[in-house]
């Protein structure tokens, strides 16, 4: 990539991708993105814990989808920007030759996915510029149609992406369209910021529409997220807190207030 092929990145605006990085430790991100973070931890205490929980979620379902299913590629919708153990990272340790679609659209992710030696593309790893709702575009990327044999079950993973996508982008009927394109045998990962509260999804959705320029969904509730699995088989232990979901003792105490929220299933 030449220096001049890289986006023009909003340095005035929080991006998603980049507040997501500085809560998980991260370099790739401003003041701006900095500053999102405390109001969110001001207002939601507990946040930092919740994307770390999440992020472990994230290796603990590709380790499960590797080791306990048999999967051997993956398309990681919504991926943000790259960190340690992305998903080729715990998909390749357990099974070589795991190959990972790496999709997101973002600016800074589009200036660090491609140089990054965490995200590197080789043969068995690609990272595509598309919008996640164009789901045709994704499956009929030369990459995708090179990595991933659509004979053979896919892992789809929606890991804290689908908030983002607002209702009337239809989030329900993107994960449809990519579902009924795949074998039977893949398999849905999702995790998705829910709160109980109605007041705490209102205040959330707010901040993120006004930190983030527009550029956001909404956080909903736990029965709007078990929707996205219709038609599917859940495996245990269901639909759960991420922090719940196959623990392994690296779980922190995340807020009371909101939580990712979310699960697997296999398409039969």
């Amino acid at each position: 990539m030449q220096a001049d092929d890289f986006p023009e990145i909003d340095t005035r605006t929080a991006s998603v991708a980049r507040v997501y990085d500085f809560m998980l430790g991260g370099t790739d991100n401003y003041e701006v993105d900095r500053q999102a973070c405390e109001v969110l931890e001001d207002m939601m205490p507990g946040s930092y814990a919740l994307t770390r929980n999440n992020r472990r979620y994230l290796e603990r379902l590709v380790h499960y989808l590797a080791t306990e299913c048999g999967i051997r590629q993956f398309i990681d919708n919504g991926s943000g920007l790259p960190t340690q153990n992305n998903v080729h990272q715990v998909a390749q340790q357990a099974a070589p030759g795991s190959k990972v679609v790496y999709v997101d659209i973002d600016p800074v992710v589009l200036a660090h996915g491609r140089v990054k030696a965490l995200l590197a593309e080789d043969e068995s790893t690609a990272f595509i510029e598309a919008d996640v709702c164009d789901v045709g575009r994704i499956l009929s990327h030369p990459d995708t149609q090179r990595l991933i044999n659509f004979d053979e079950p896919v892992g789809a993973l929606y890991v804290s992406f689908l908030h983002c996508i607002p209702d009337d982008r239809d989030p329900g009927g993107v994960v449809r369209q990519i579902i009924d394109r795949l074998a039977p045998g893949s398999y849905l990962a999702i995790s998705h910021l829910t709160s109980d509260d109605p007041q705490v999804r209102e205040r959330v959705t707010a901040l993120g529409l006004n930190a983030f320029g527009g550029h956001w969904g909404r956080v909903r509730s736990r029965e709007e997220v078990a929707g996205f699995f219709d038609g599917l088989e859940i495996v245990p232990p269901g639909l759960v807190k991420v922090s719940e979901w196959h623990p392994d003792g690296r779980e922190e105490q995340d807020s009371p207030d909101w939580l990712e929220f979310g699960g697997v299933a296999r398409k039969p």
